[in-house]
């Protein structure tokens, strides 16, 4: 969710975003494509800036060793005009190079490196990339499927001067994102590729008593020129670490983003298995539609990723993103088309609460330690149903906490739905519309908001959230004294002819990076049983 970057901006104003200057003098180097995701033997039309006369660039096959497929050496560089709101209404730069897309490539992301030296030699480098979709032929069924959440990538993407969460206006970066977010632009620092020893949410130690909280990965980015955003979004982040994993655990898999379930939604329809990993905040009410129509049709989803929470549109021939959040902002909002209005998915205007499709909903959870959100929690997750056959092989009992130090899965945005005990077991209330048949497994503490401690800086403080929530009523009604308490949660459902398997864990994949073992067995145990269930 992270609504909120205060005090944080004005401490260290807009330097961390990026936008052309067109200086001779400086080093520029940005490229997007016109895609988000292509067809073998389509073509991809690169747009380059530059500072330089000249410029290289190589096209890689990413993964845990990169496959080079393209290069060209020594292109005519161009300063290209860019309007100072190109973050909501694109660049326009001109076309600088066309990449071919060989029939042989297979689906996967391509990263584009491009080159230029400095003055004296020094080389300096930016990336852009894309997706290279799945073809038709052969046998998808017992492949998985990985969406990208491109949605989030958007939203999170501070190239050019804004993004969902703040904006830089008159050279001052102030809260309040900008509605109208564009993808003809390029990914902010980070996004797209980051050095092994970028900080992790799951980084941040215990907090020492009496102390404010800080945000070491925020501070890295700042400090070494990286977007503050790039953890929460991004291939090289998310979904990067679990397509390597997956591949070198000898799973077959292919690639998807969102916006070609909105677009595309018969890419998807061939396939046994579908994940999603990460930070999986954003989706449209179309998006949703695909996945429902894909589960209930007997496709299975596995769902390791926190945070499912706003509907947004797409508009401009799906390249701009509409997200108001407040929905009296936007125009949809009491007309004809209100259930489209943007905002989160559980507001009483939409009537399509979150959890009939993923089981969880974002707005159940939110946090963990993050900032002053439970700042010394174990980042684990409590075992409640040990003989449930996702936990088959992992040994653990009833009350076994796994996926703590140093992983610490239940970190930064979970997901969770209104519960109760029963005999020591949790069951789901379903007043947040929560499935009677969901069953939940495991569970961790989790709060919607930090407290106000102390002076130090909060980047997502309560208020902001009961401001929402007081502003956009949910359509259940919040308990009476306050709405501080969540969960993060493991939870399955049965759903038409189909499974949901939901780890609501926007950092289970920090398991898989330090190969926990319980983490590690259970991702197994649900891809193995999804693909072939």
């Amino acid at each position: 969710m992270n609504e909120s970057g205060n005090a944080w901006n004005d401490l260290h104003g807009a330097g961390a975003m990026e936008f052309p200057s067109g200086d001779r003098g400086t080093v520029e180097l940005f490229a997007y494509c016109d895609r988000l995701s292509y067809a073998r033997g389509e073509v991809v039309r690169l747009m380059v800036h530059t500072t330089r006369r000249t410029f290289d660039v190589e096209v890689l096959l990413d993964g845990e060793q990169p496959v080079p497929v393209f290069a060209r050496a020594g292109l005519g560089g161009q300063i290209q005009a860019t309007p100072l709101d190109a973050y909501q209404r694109g660049c326009g730069w001109q076309d600088t190079l066309e990449i071919p897309i060989a029939r042989e490539w297979p689906s996967g992301f391509y990263l584009i490196r491009l080159t230029v030296a400095d003055s004296d030699g020094h080389p300096h480098s930016r990336e852009g990339g894309f997706v290279v979709r799945p073809g038709h032929e052969g046998e998808a069924r017992r492949r998985l499927l990985l969406v990208m959440a491109t949605c989030t990538y958007a939203a999170y993407n501070d190239w050019g001067g804004a993004n969902a969460y703040r904006r830089v206006i008159g050279g001052k970066s102030i809260d309040g994102g900008a509605p109208r977010l564009s993808l003809d632009r390029p990914w902010a620092r980070g996004h797209l590729r980051l050095p092994p020893d970028a900080p992790r949410h799951t980084d941040v130690p215990d907090l020492p008593p009496h102390s404010p909280p800080r945000y070491p990965y925020i501070e890295w980015a700042l400090t070494h020129g990286f977007t503050r955003h790039y953890c929460d979004a991004g291939w090289a982040y998310y979904d990067r670490h679990f397509w390597n994993w997956a591949k070198s655990t000898g799973y077959e898999i292919d690639l998807l983003t969102q916006h070609d379930l909105h677009e595309q939604r018969d890419l998807m329809m061939r396939y046994q298995a579908m994940v999603m990993v990460g930070h999986d905040e954003y989706w449209t009410w179309e998006m949703r539609d695909a996945v429902d129509d894909f589960v209930k049709q007997g496709g299975n989803l596995a769902r390791f990723a926190g945070n499912f929470l706003w509907q947004v549109r797409l508009e401009g021939a799906g390249r701009v993103q509409v997200c108001y959040k407040n929905p009296m902002l936007d125009p949809l909002f009491q007309s004809e088309r209100a259930s489209r209005t943007t905002t989160y998915w559980d507001a009483s205007c939409i009537g399509r609460p979150a959890a009939c499709t993923m089981g969880l909903t974002g707005a159940a959870g939110i946090y963990s330690r993050f900032g002053a959100v439970m700042p010394r929690a174990s980042g684990g997750c409590t075992v409640y149903r040990p003989n449930h056959w996702a936990f088959a092989g992992t040994d653990l009992y009833y009350g076994d906490v796994f996926g703590g130090a140093p992983a610490r899965i239940a970190s930064y945005e979970v997901d969770g739905v209104d519960y109760t005990f029963r005999d020591g077991l949790p069951y789901p209330t379903c007043k947040d519309a929560a499935p009677a048949e969901l069953e939940i497994l495991a569970m961790a503490p989790a709060a919607r908001g930090e407290l106000r401690r102390h002076q130090g800086l909060l980047n997502a403080p309560l208020h902001e959230v009961e401001s929402l929530l007081q502003r956009v009523p949910p359509f259940y009604d919040l308990p009476a004294d306050g709405i501080e308490r969540g969960a993060g949660m493991i939870a399955i459902l049965e759903s038409g002819r189909g499974t949901i398997f939901n780890a609501g864990y926007s950092e289970w994949i920090s398991g898989l990076l330090h190969h926990d073992f319980f983490v590690e067995k259970i991702t197994r145990n649900v891809l193995d049983r999804l693909l072939t269930n």
